[in-house]
């Protein structure tokens, strides 16, 4: 579904991804953690364009992200993304926020793009804010309706970038929730997070960052009970307590 091959980039003069590789296949669910500013985030907005690559090769949902030709819109709806800070469209309604890149981007009419929002709310247990504005959400509802919206382009891959570490404590299960859903539906998922319970409960592997480089990549339990790099077993340790 994606593979990652030898890929850096650098701001300026500071190298803040090196010589990653890794592939994922489909049904896989990835955590990616490590220390802040590891590269993490990077990497995973490497993967459907929201950041450009100066070395190697990505190809996400059978596209090069390399080759010009690809059309990053389309690549997008295929490769969804969920962010840290929900970005919905303030002036709009919670089903005019999922209505609409249906209909800009996968040309949907609007009927058959509410008929499509509404089951995603539903699913996402928000189908009675249907009409309020995003304002009128707690933090949790806002990053669910932001899932939802992802998953109305109809993704073969979700991305999600820290998803839980805008919200309070309280609602951080509440996404967890519908992550963990996702998951057991059989959907390909990269997660950049820090909740560590969940991604025991939930990843089939782990790759842990640091300094732009991927240190390990392995299966999810072996990470955790006999990580093989000294640099992982001190961030295990430093969650630990």
């Amino acid at each position: 579904m994606i593979s990652i091959n030898d890929v850096s980039k650098w701001y300026g003069t500071q190298r803040v991804l090196s010589g990653c590789s890794a592939t994922i296949s489909e049904g896989e669910v990835v955590v990616v953690c490590g220390p802040s500013g590891s590269g993490k985030s990077t990497l995973i907005k490497t993967l459907n364009g929201l950041e450009s690559i100066q070395s190697g090769r990505i190809i996400a949902a059978g596209c090069d992200l390399a080759d010009p030709k690809t059309d990053l819109n389309a690549l997008r709806s295929k490769v969804g993304m969920v962010f840290q800070h929900f970005e919905l469209f303030p002036h709009l309604t919670v089903e005019e926020n999922i209505l609409l890149p249906q209909v800009k981007v996968l040309k949907r009419s609007r009927s058959d793009a509410r008929e499509r929002a509404n089951t995603l709310l539903r699913r996402v247990g928000l189908s009675q804010v249907a009409m309020k504005q995003p304002s009128q959400l707690s933090g949790g509802q806002q990053q669910r309706v932001a899932i939802a919206r992802a998953l109305a382009m109809d993704p073969v891959v979700m991305l999600f970038d820290e998803p839980t570490s805008a919200l309070d404590p309280e609602m951080v299960n509440e996404v967890l929730d519908v992550m963990t859903e996702l998951a057991r539906r059989g959907m390909t998922m990269i997660c950049v997070t820090h909740e560590m319970a969940f991604a025991r409960k939930v990843a089939s592997r782990v790759l842990f960052m640091d300094q732009g480089c991927i240190l390990e990549d392995g299966a999810t339990e072996a990470f955790f009970s006999h990580s093989k790099t000294d640099r992982a077993r001190k961030f295990l340790s430093q969650l630990a307590h």
